[in-house]
């Protein structure tokens, strides 16, 4: 599989305190890959540099000339909260970049996908948690990109809808054909959504080990396979002295 993104950071400080350090990795094509760690190892911080939202730092972020090429380097951002304006319709958050310009069919076809179909004219204020979070997502997919980065995208809601967003997530993955780099603290999460999960300690963060998930999509929570990686990556976290 062709590589759509290279994160190279060998270092990224912040004032006198180092917060990454030697710190590698690559997405490829259709690939979906967790950052698994503790708060403070910078893992959020890593994805903003892979957004280049961040821009301080030593080393380079290497796209895909098929990334360059698109709209918004063909890279887009889900915030661990929706962030949605409350003074917008529905409709309005996810076109927000187009503005009166926005496609409307598309954002149509979107708010069908993750299942908000005709709830366009809706404020803020009348979703649910859980619905905020698939109109971010949705907000997310309106620029077609190729690469989703989520920070912590659903830590905000119960674990019933925890896991139905994330199975909506990866059936849009699937259906549009974009790799997915996603951070979280979820252990099962991370087994459940990602093909690779990078486990990072911390003082300062970095790749402790990467986890081959060997188990084709959609996946049995309780597989024993799942249950064995599991504590393997407990193990390493550990030995990382990251919990």
């Amino acid at each position: 599989m062709s590589k759509l993104l290279n994160i190279r950071v060998a270092q990224k400080t912040f004032g006198a305190t180092v917060v990454l350090e030697d710190v590698e990795l690559a997405l490829a094509e259709q690939e979906i890959v967790a950052l698994l760690g503790p708060s403070g190892c910078g893992k959020s911080t890593l994805l903003r540099i892979a957004a280049g939202l961040d821009l301080d730092y030593a080393g380079n972020v290497e796209y895909a000339t098929e990334l360059t090429a698109r709209r918004n380097s063909g890279v887009a951002y889900v915030f661990q909260e929706p962030r949605l304006m409350p003074w917008l319709t529905v409709a309005q958050n996810i076109g927000f970049a187009d503005g009166k310009q926005a496609d409307q069919k598309w954002i149509s076809q979107l708010l069908e996908e993750v299942g908000l179909g005709g709830w366009e004219s809706a404020l803020p204020k009348q979703l649910s948690g859980g619905m905020a979070q698939r109109v971010a997502i949705a907000r997310g997919l309106y620029s077609r990109p190729r690469v989703l980065l989520l920070d912590e995208p659903f830590s905000a809601v119960d674990a019933f809808t925890r896991m139905k967003l994330q199975d909506l997530l990866l059936s849009l993955a699937r259906e549009h054909g974009i790799s997915l780099l996603l951070v979280t603290h979820d252990i099962d999460e991370s087994l459940y959504l990602a093909d690779r999960v990078l486990v990072m300690g911390s003082r300062p963060g970095n790749v402790r080990k990467s986890i081959h998930v060997p188990l084709p999509q959609p996946r049995n929570r309780a597989d024993e396979w799942l249950v064995s990686l599991k504590a393997e990556a407990l193990a390493e976290l550990h030995e990382s002295h990251a919990i």
